[in-house]
C-alpha cells in the first residue's frame, strides 16, 4: 500500500474508507428499511387509495435478499479493515475524555453487527424460500432485526465520528 501514499495522505485514505462504508451502510439501511416496511402491514391493491407509506412498502420485498446479504459482508469488511485505524486514533482519545457511553455504545454494536452476519444464511434461507408460509415468521423477525442492528449500527458509528471527527 506505499504506493497509493504517493497520491493520497494516510488521513485522506482513512477518511475516503470512512465515506464510502457509509454510504454502503445507507444502501443497506435503505433496503432493509424498505423490505421491513414492506413486511409490516399490508399494500392497498387500488393505486388512488394508497398514501406515501403504502408506496414506500410497495416494492418486491425478496428481491432485496441477495443484496442485503452482500451489502451486509461489504460492509462488515469495510468496518473491519477501519476498525484498525478505531482502536488506536480513535478509541483511545474517547476513552481520555471519558465518554465510556459512547464507546459502550460501539461495543454494543460490534456485537449486534457479528450477530447479523451470522444470521445472514437463515436471513437468505427464508427469503429465498419466500413463497412458502411456514417461513413468514421467521422472514419478518430476522427482517426486523437485520433492520434494527443496521439503524442502531447506522446511528452509533455516526456518534462516533461525531465525537472524534474526520481525520482527527
Amino acid at each position: 500500500m506505499n504506493w497509493l501514499s504517493e497520491f493520497i495522505s494516510v488521513s485522506t485514505f482513512w477518511t475516503i474508507l470512512l465515506i464510502v462504508h457509509g454510504l454502503i451502510s445507507v444502501a443497506l439501511l435503505g433496503a432493509l428499511t424498505h423490505q421491513m416496511m414492506a413486511l409490516l402491514g399490508p399494500v392497498k391493491t387500488h393505486p388512488n387509495e394508497r398514501s406515501f407509506f403504502d408506496e414506500f412498502r410497495a416494492v418486491k420485498a425478496a428481491k432485496y435478499a441477495k443484496a442485503i446479504c452482500f451489502l451486509w459482508i461489504i460492509s462488515f469488511v469495510l468496518g473491519g479493515w477501519i476498525y484498525t485505524e478505531y482502536r488506536i486514533n480513535v478509541r483511545i482519545p474517547i476513552e481520555q475524555q471519558e465518554f465510556y457511553k459512547t464507546l459502550g455504545a460501539f461495543e454494543f454494536k460490534e456485537h449486534l453487527v457479528v450477530l447479523g452476519l451470522a444470521m445472514l444464511p437463515i436471513y437468505h434461507f427464508a427469503w429465498k424460500h419466500y413463497q412458502h408460509a411456514e417461513y413468514a415468521q421467521l422472514r419478518k423477525y430476522t427482517t426486523i432485526f437485520l433492520a434494527l442492528v443496521c439503524w442502531y449500527a447506522f446511528l452509533v458509528g455516526h456518534i462516533v465520528n461525531n465525537v472524534r471527527g474526520y481525520g482527527a
